[in-house]
């Protein structure tokens, strides 16, 4: 367990398993300060601003494939801004060095994952509040040097995000993970984080390459993560006019069957609305887009008759 000093913003790392119950506060080595010591079971019923709040138990989403280019970022910010819409408390966490999500939600965070993880800053101040209910893990360059932190370590190298990760735990509803492209140590490492995987794929040939060699990726991991589960394939970039998109889209339905969900159609408005800094739902919330992505909420959610 991990707790800050109040005080000085120090973390401490305890070992719960040696912690008596008739201990109820802390002392800081760093400046002496005393606190109450939380306890695991009020870290589960706080929610990100330290209120309190009951539930299920949080989801752990990673929206992942190793081919670029399929609509990965907009498909994680837009699910974890339509899930935040929906009144849920969401944690975005961009785990690429490009940092697209920041810019997609028209933000500047000064500190994110990097930081988190290598402790130069406390886990509150590294998560912006991007939008009402939704928090943001920024990514971005740094995490290259995160990359080669994790490729260095000799135990349990796979666990280092959800390490780091372990002070949101069931604070917030959902978690979604937004991985880069390509399979290197952090996109192990959010695999080995969460319970459950949505793979984008747009409706051409070489995505489906991709799909079926991420599959077989993915099946490694599962072997020692066996609550990690492929939930949800979502397609992108559906052009009905193009014959080869409902092709494809005929072999996914008869491969996936019910993890297959309703296809996000082309839509410009899509490519336009990072460029103004907003979510598709702002920027053109009756567009196609819009609708699409309200369907996967749902979809995700459980809950058919959101925004209905």
């Amino acid at each position: 367990m991990i707790i800050v000093c109040p005080s000085c913003k120090r973390q401490h790392k305890i070992d719960e398993a040696r912690l008596s119950d008739k201990v109820k506060a802390a002392k800081c080595i760093y400046c002496g300060h005393k606190f109450p010591l939380p306890r695991p079971q009020d870290a589960q019923t706080q929610d990100p601003k330290g209120g309190d709040r009951g539930g299920p138990k949080m989801r752990r989403i990673a929206v992942s494939l190793s081919k670029g280019g399929v609509g990965k970022t907009t498909t994680a910010v837009n699910l974890a801004a339509g899930l935040a819409l929906a009144g849920h408390k969401v944690l975005l966490v961009d785990t690429d060095t490009q940092g697209q999500a920041a810019y997609m939600l028209g933000v500047k965070p000064k500190a994110g994952l990097t930081e988190l993880m290598t402790g130069e800053v406390v886990p509150e101040d590294c998560m912006l509040e991007a939008r009402e209910r939704l928090w943001l893990l920024a990514g971005g360059k740094s995490l290259a040097g995160v990359k080669r932190l994790i490729a260095r370590k000799d135990f349990r190298s796979e666990m280092m995000l959800s390490e780091a990760l372990s002070p949101y735990d069931d604070r917030f509803d959902y978690v979604i993970i937004d991985t880069s492209p390509g399979w290197d140590v952090l996109t192990i490492n959010v695999l080995f984080y969460a319970n459950e995987v949505l793979i984008p794929v747009s409706l051409e040939a070489m995505a489906i390459q991709g799909l079926l060699e991420f599959c077989r990726s993915l099946a490694s991991v599962q072997a020692y993560h066996k609550e990690l589960s492929l939930k949800y394939v979502v397609p992108t970039f559906m052009d009905k006019r193009v014959k080869q998109s409902e092709e494809i889209y005929s072999q996914l339905e008869a491969h996936f069957n019910s993890k297959l969900c309703p296809p996000v159609r082309y839509n410009v408005r899509l490519s336009e609305a990072p460029g103004h800094g907003q979510t598709i739902y702002e920027y053109a919330p009756g567009s196609p887009g819009a609708k699409d992505y309200r369907e996967l909420v749902r979809k995700v959610s459980g809950n058919e008759k959101l925004w209905q």
